[in-house]
C-alpha cells in the first residue's frame, strides 16, 4: 500500500454556544442534535478536540497521530523543529448570533509562566456581517492598570472600548493582549495559534447553560492586557482577483486571500511549511501531489510541506484563505510586544498598519 502523504481533509467539530446561531447549517453542515453551532472547528489539534482525517488511507487517524508519523514531511522541517508534535494552528468558522464575552488572551511568555504551551494571537476574516454589526477591538483611550481596575469596579468597561463596524471582506488582526469581542450578526473565519486559553473579563451579566453567571477571569487577565489606545484595528489590504492578496504576516501564521474565477498555479518549492486552504465562498478544488480535492464554503484541506506545486480551480467564483507558517517570519530571537509597531515590524509594510 502507498503510504506517501497526500492532501488531507478533516471531519469538522461542532460547538454549541449560548451566543451561537444556525448559519453554519446554511453552508451545508449538519450538527444535529445541537440546538445551534457557534463554532465549527475546521482544523484542530487542541487536546480533546483533535481533528480526524476523512479521506484516503489515513482516514480515522487524528491530526496529531499523522503529525507524529510524518513530522517535517507534514509541517516542514523548520516548523517541526519549532513546534515538535504539536500542530501550531487552530482554524474555526464562527457564527455569532449574539454578543460574545469581552475577553483577552495571554502571549506566549505569560501562558508558559502559567503552565500552558503557548498563548493566542489570532485574526478574523469577516465572511458576512449584518447591518449594524459591531466588534470590540482594543481600547478607545490610553489606560493605566489603575484606570482599568477603576472602570471595571464601576461597571463602566464598555465606555472605554474601541468599537468597529465590520463589513464582508474586512480583516482584523488580534495580537495576544488586545481586549476584543465579536458582536452579533457575524459569520467569520478565525485563524489562531493552537490554544483554547481565554480570559473572560465581561459578559453582559449573562447566565450560562446552568442559569448562573458565567465565570469571569478579572485577576488572571490583568497581566495579559495591553492598555494602549487603538484608533483603527482594521487591516487595510489590496484585493485582486486570481492573485495572492496578503492579509497578515506574523511569526505565528501568514494568511492570504485568493478570490478565484479561473485556474491558478502556485509554486511552494521554496516554502518549508504546510499550506491550508480554507474555502470561504463558492465551490473550488485544490490539485497537488497527483490528487484533486474539492472544497465548498467552510471546508479546508491541509497540503503537506512536501508538496511543491499547487493548482487552484473554481466553479464560477470562489474565495480561498491560504494559511501557512513561514520560518523566515520567526528566525532568530523573538520577544512579543503587544502593539502595532510589532505588527508593522513583521509585516514590513507601514501602509498595512495605521
Amino acid at each position: 500500500m502507498d503510504t506517501n502523504l497526500y492532501p488531507l481533509k478533516f471531519m469538522p467539530l461542532f460547538k454549541n454556544k449560548i451566543w451561537g446561531g444556525n448559519r453554519i447549517k446554511e453552508l451545508g453542515f449538519d450538527y444535529d442534535p445541537l440546538p445551534n453551532c457557534g463554532e465549527m472547528w475546521v482544523l484542530s489539534a487542541v487536546p480533546g478536540n483533535e481533528s480526524v482525517v476523512s479521506n484516503g488511507f489515513l482516514a480515522e487517524n487524528t491530526l496529531d497521530e499523522v503529525l507524529e508519523i510524518y513530522m517535517g514531511e507534514l509541517v516542514g522541517e523548520r516548523n517541526y523543529e519549532r513546534f515538535g508534535n504539536q500542530f501550531p494552528l487552530l482554524i474555526k468558522i464562527i457564527d455569532a448570533n449574539d454578543k460574545l464575552s469581552i475577553q483577552v488572551h495571554p502571549d506566549d511568555k505569560l501562558a508558559q509562566e502559567r503552565g500552558m504551551d503557548n498563548g493566542k494571537t489570532e485574526m478574523w476574516y469577516i465572511i458576512d456581517a449584518e447591518k449594524g454589526s459591531e466588534i470590540v477591538d482594543g481600547f478607545d483611550m490610553e489606560l493605566t492598570t489603575e484606570d482599568y481596575k477603576k472602570v471595571v469596579e464601576l461597571g463602566r468597561l464598555e465606555k472605554v472600548l474601541h468599537v468597529e463596524h465590520p463589513e464582508p471582506g474586512d480583516v482584523f488582526f488580534i495580537p495576544a493582549g488586545r481586549v476584543h469581542a465579536l458582536g452579533s450578526g457575524l459569520l467569520l473565519a478565525e485563524i489562531q495559534q493552537s490554544s483554547d486559553c481565554t480570559y473572560r473579563i465581561y459578559d453582559y451579566n449573562r447566565p450560562g447553560d446552568d442559569g448562573k453567571l458565567r465565570q469571569l477571569h478579572t485577576a488572571e487577565a490583568l497581566a495579559a492586557i495591553d492598555f494602549s489606545q487603538l484608533k483603527d484595528g482594521k487591516t487595510h489590504y489590496r484585493q485582486q482577483v486570481n492573485a495572492t492578496n496578503n492579509l497578515v504576516e506574523c511569526p505565528y501564521f501568514t494568511t492570504n486571500l485568493i478570490p478565484l474565477n479561473k485556474p491558478m498555479r502556485k509554486d511552494f518549492s521554496q516554502l518549508d511549511s504546510f499550506v491550508i486552504y480554507l474555502c470561504t465562498q463558492g465551490i473550488c478544488a485544490v490539485k497537488t501531489m497527483d490528487q484533486i480535492t474539492p472544497l465548498h464554503a467552510g471546508e479546508c484541506v491541509l497540503v503537506p510541506a512536501t508538496a511543491q506545486i499547487v493548482e487552484l480551480f473554481s466553479q464560477g467564483t470562489a474565495q480561498l484563505l491560504e494559511v501557512y507558517i513561514d520560518p523566515e517570519q520567526y528566525k532568530g530571537e523573538y520577544t512579543h510586544a503587544n502593539d502595532n509597531d510589532w505588527v508593522a515590524h513583521f509585516i514590513g509594510d507601514p501602509d498595512k498598519v495605521e
